[in-house]
C-alpha cells in the first residue's frame, strides 16, 4: 500500500480575499462547513482563522473560534483541527516605530493574547510562525522571547505546534529552539513558500530546506497562488506533507476561481496520487504528527 501523505487545508486566512471571490468562508457556519467539505473531499488536517461575519476582516474574537470548533467537534465527519496563532504580530511603521497594526489586520497583541484560543479550546494543532519577514509592505514581527513563552506554553497545553517557517533562516531559529528545549522533538515544520518577501515557490528551494530540517522533523509545505499545485506535487516528490486551501489561493486553473475548499483538496487528492501516494486519513495524521 502506498505511504499516506498529509493534506491540511487552509480555510480562510486573514488576507484581503473575501472581496476577491464568493468562495472564501466568513461566517463560522461558513468556515465550519467548508472544513467538514474539505475534510470528506480528502483533508485530514484544517487550518483555521476567523472572521468578522459582517464584514468579512479578519477577526480574534473567541467567541468566533468556539463557534467554528464546536461546529466541527458535534459534526458526524472526523478531521484534525488546527488553529492559527498568527494573528496579532503584523505591523506598520509609524514614524519610524513599528507600532500601529497593519490597514485590515488585527491589533498588535501579546503572545499570552495570541494564544487564547489555543489554551481554551484545545485543538491537537495549532501554528507557530517562526519568523520576523517584510510581509509585503507590513512587518511580521515574531520576537524570540515571545516565540519562547509560546513554544513552552503551547507544549504545556498538550498541543502540538506546527512549526511554520518562511526563508531559511526562520529554520535555523526552530533548531535552535528545538536544541534548547523550547520545541521538542519529533518537530513538524510548515515551509510557506512564495510570499513577499520570504522564499521562493520553487522545487530547489524546498529541497533545501528540507535538507536543513533536524534528523527526524516532519514536513509540510505549500506555495501560494499559482505556485499552489507545483509545490504539492513537488512535496509530495521529496516525501513532504502538502497543503492546500483559499487562504493560500484563490483558483483552481489559470483564470478560473475555485468553487470552494473542497474543490482545491480535490485537485490535491489528485495531485498526491499522481505521485504515488494516497491521502493520509485523520487517524493516520494523528499517528504520524502526533504519535497517538
Amino acid at each position: 500500500m502506498s505511504h499516506p501523505t498529509i493534506i491540511t487545508c487552509a480555510l480562510t486566512g486573514a488576507g484581503d480575499t473575501v472581496g476577491k471571490s464568493s468562495a472564501v468562508p466568513v461566517t463560522p457556519k461558513q468556515i465550519a462547513d467548508q472544513a467538514i467539505d474539505a475534510a470528506k473531499a480528502g483533508a485530514a488536517v484544517v487550518h483555521i482563522h476567523v472572521r468578522d461575519p459582517a464584514t468579512g476582516a479578519p477577526s480574534v474574537e473567541f467567541d468566533l473560534y468556539a463557534d467554528v470548533v464546536d461546529r466541527i467537534r458535534t459534526s458526524s465527519t472526523d478531521v484534525v483541527i488546527n488553529l492559527t496563532s498568527g494573528p496579532g504580530s503584523l505591523y506598520t511603521p509609524d514614524g519610524g516605530l513599528l507600532l500601529q497594526p497593519a490597514p485590515g489586520v488585527n491589533p498588535p497583541m501579546t503572545p499570552q493574547q495570541r494564544l487564547d484560543h489555543i489554551l481554551k479550546l484545545k485543538p491537537e494543532i495549532c501554528s507557530l510562525d517562526v519568523a520576523t519577514l517584510n510581509f509585503g509592505r507590513i512587518a511580521m514581527v515574531n520576537l524570540v522571547d515571545d516565540l519562547e513563552f509560546m513554544g513552552r506554553t503551547i507544549f504545556e497545553a498538550g498541543v502540538k505546534p506546527e512549526i511554520e517557517v518562511f526563508d531559511l533562516g526562520h529554520i535555523r531559529l526552530a533548531k535552535y529552539l528545538l536544541e534548547t528545549g523550547v520545541l521538542k522533538a519529533p518537530a513538524f515544520f510548515q515551509f510557506c513558500l512564495g510570499i513577499s518577501w520570504g522564499a521562493p515557490a520553487q522545487a530547489d528551494v524546498l529541497q533545501l530546506m528540507r535538507s536543513l530540517l533536524p534528523p527526524g522533523a516532519l514536513w509540510s509545505a505549500f506555495g501560494i497562488s499559482l505556485d499552489q499545485f507545483k509545490i504539492a506535487a513537488a512535496a509530495c516528490e521529496l516525501g513532504g506533507h502538502v497543503r492546500v486551501g483559499l487562504e493560500d489561493n484563490l483558483y483552481i486553473a489559470k483564470g478560473k476561481l475555485a468553487s470552494s475548499n473542497a474543490e482545491l483538496v480535490e485537485e490535491a487528492v489528485r495531485v498526491v496520487t499522481r505521485g504515488g501516494s494516497r491521502p493520509a486519513t485523520p487517524t493516520e495524521a494523528r499517528r504520524i504528527l502526533l504519535g497517538r
